[in-house]
């Protein structure tokens, strides 16, 4: 199909129509080189699950004032934590269209200087997807899509973008889930290698642990990088370190000959993995344990 008429190889069926002709597209339909994605929008079935493809078809479908929101725009970003199955637009007030299968169409205001041009699509700004994603999102999910989204920034530029995106927060018009909102980017920090490191770090402090210190920097008394701990609490020398299995498969030598240095210079190393995040009943024991063992009392 001929780029020039589409985009991301999404396509307006009226337009396509008017350019190529009423046969030549039922032709396409018909030999699978085109396939309906939803009323009116036309995709090329080898660009089904693209997020840039669906997002173009929810552009076209929704006319110029729509803006591609929430985890897509997120996704469009560079910013993967959200899985984006379902395509989310966002339109002024008073917009007719409603959502769909695989389409999520929210109503809200839209500044023009919240929107942004990336690869062709209009998408909400940084600062305002994470701002609104702080406020609707699961938890897990908004923390840790802020935390790349931080991480994306240079290190001078990351608290000028949380103040930003904290001044959003204060001041959106939607005032539902701003305090929970305003908590979340207090606990992200731009430093968690991972989704499962921002899941963890924010379960902890939900559990009533004080915030430990992501991705922090364990020295040699000379200054010589050792190691970087996942999570750690360094006053009290308590490591917390995730065992991703994709990270740390055929690495099971390696990963306990540093815990073994790491507990050898006095430290507790905790190591968590996914199935602590799914049933935490073990991560709170082995951290109350390790509290107490520093003559920690956690606050009731």
């Amino acid at each position: 199909m001929d780029s020039d008429t589409g985009l991301h190889g999404a396509y307006l069926q009226a337009e396509l129509i008017k350019r190529l002709g009423r046969y030549p597209v039922r032709a396409a339909l018909g030999n699978g080189e085109l396939e309906r994605l939803w009323q009116r929008v036309l995709i090329e079935p080898s660009r089904a699950l693209d997020v840039r493809t669906r997002a173009a078809a929810a552009l076209l479908l929704h006319g110029c004032s729509s803006v591609i929101a929430g985890p897509s725009a997120a996704w469009i970003h560079g910013c993967t934590a959200i899985d984006p199955a379902d395509t989310h637009v966002m339109v002024p007030y008073g917009h007719s269209s409603r959502s769909r299968a695989g389409l999520v169409v929210h109503n809200g205001p839209l500044p023009a200087d919240d929107v942004v041009t990336l690869d062709g699509l209009r998408v909400l700004s940084e600062e305002r997807v994470i701002a609104d994603l702080l406020c609707t999102a699961r938890p897990r999910d908004a923390i840790a899509v802020a935390d790349q989204m931080l991480a994306a920034q240079s290190t001078e530029q990351r608290d000028g973008f949380r103040a930003r995106v904290g001044w959003r927060l204060t001041h959106r018009p939607d005032p539902r889930g701003t305090k929970r909102g305003s908590r979340l980017l207090e606990l992200t920090t731009g430093r968690a290698e991972s989704p499962p490191e921002s899941w963890l770090r924010l379960e902890v402090v939900d559990l009533g642990f004080p915030p430990p210190e992501a991705n922090w920097p364990l020295c040699s008394p000379r200054g010589t990088l050792l190691y970087r701990l996942d999570l750690a609490w360094p006053d009290l020398r308590i490591a917390l370190e995730y065992d991703g299995y994709a990270v740390h498969a055929g690495r099971e030598v390696e990963d306990e000959r540093r815990a073994e240095e790491l507990r050898r210079r006095d430290w507790i190393v905790i190591s968590v993995t996914k199935d602590d995040l799914a049933d935490n009943q073990r991560l709170v024991r082995v951290l109350r344990e390790a509290f107490a063992r520093r003559g920690y009392r956690q606050a009731c």
